[in-house]
């Protein structure tokens, strides 16, 4: 996997306005300037996207406000339920879906070459590396040889956000996984296994943590998850460059709670029905 670009902007300052904080950056070649969004999000439907962008390592977490419109954290009695429901649910999963599964399997090899399953490097809880599974929904050789199938701009893009509108690589057979969702249906196994939490900020590589910048120790801290606030809400408009992504993972971090999952369950149902 490739290193993250750095673009070319550079923090300044921040400015902080009631509960918000706005950062602002400077061109380095043209002098002008731009509003990054950083503030601390509210848990609303779909916000706006951001504007501007946030140079890789440079994000800036706003304090914890413990005064904040959001559910409070739970205690230790919260922790120990969500992990006998990751428990509960993902054997439920695994069991139930389990034919779904071998058919999806016999689908990706006739349609094109390869094995079916694949596993991916990803940071855990407390920066310990972990291997997720997933049914393969690109051709086999897209992640050694992207240069084959995409554009410069796609390239470039893949580099950044670590994912590409109207992939080319992606199979038909992948294109109904992932329009479903079936193909993270692998990924309860390694909640079985304790590496994932059925829902929690979604695991990212070694080079996506440092994009947290200097939430990045809080967010680890936390069990990733297969389906979570940002995962649920706006997930394909919030990105690394505009600095939602971040904002959306950190405040599930800091306020994840049996509410909070509800939420994020009813919300994630939605969002397959709706093909996100």
């Amino acid at each position: 996997m490739e290193e993250n670009v750095l673009d070319k902007t550079e923090y300044i300052t921040d400015v902080h306005c009631g509960t918000s904080m706005i950062g602002q950056v400077i061109d380095r070649q043209n002098g002008s300037h731009a509003p990054v969004a950083t503030e601390f999000p509210p848990p609303v439907e779909n916000p706006a996207p951001a504007q501007g962008f946030v140079a890789t390592g440079s994000y800036k977490a706003p304090a914890a406000d413990p005064n904040a419109a959001a559910p409070k954290k739970g205690g230790p009695g919260y922790f120990a339920f969500k992990r006998a429901f990751d428990i509960v649910f993902s054997a439920g999963v695994c069991v139930v879906l389990a034919i779904p599964v071998v058919a999806a399997c016999i689908a990706i090899e006739i349609d094109s070459p390869g094995k079916p399953f694949f596993r991916q490097k990803r940071v855990g809880k407390g920066g310990k590396p972990i291997y997720i599974f997933k049914l393969r929904t690109m051709v086999s050789d897209a992640h050694e040889h992207p240069e084959k199938y995409m554009t410069p701009e796609q390239l470039a893009q893949r580099q950044r956000e670590q994912k590409v509108d109207d992939d080319p690589r992606i199979t038909r057979v992948g294109r109904f996984l992932r329009h479903t969702s079936l193909d993270e249906l692998p990924q309860f196994i390694n909640v079985l296994i304790g590496d994932l939490s059925v829902i929690g900020p979604r695991p990212v590589t070694l080079e996506e943590t440092y994009e947290y910048g200097d939430a990045r120790d809080e967010v680890l801290a936390c069990k990733p998850g297969i389906t979570g606030w940002w995962a649920a809400t706006d997930r394909n408009d919030s990105t690394w460059g505009s600095g939602q992504r971040q904002a959306r993972e950190l405040f599930y971090v800091r306020h994840q709670s049996l509410g909070l999952d509800a939420r994020v369950f009813v919300k994630t149902f939605k969002a397959m029905r709706m093909g996100k």
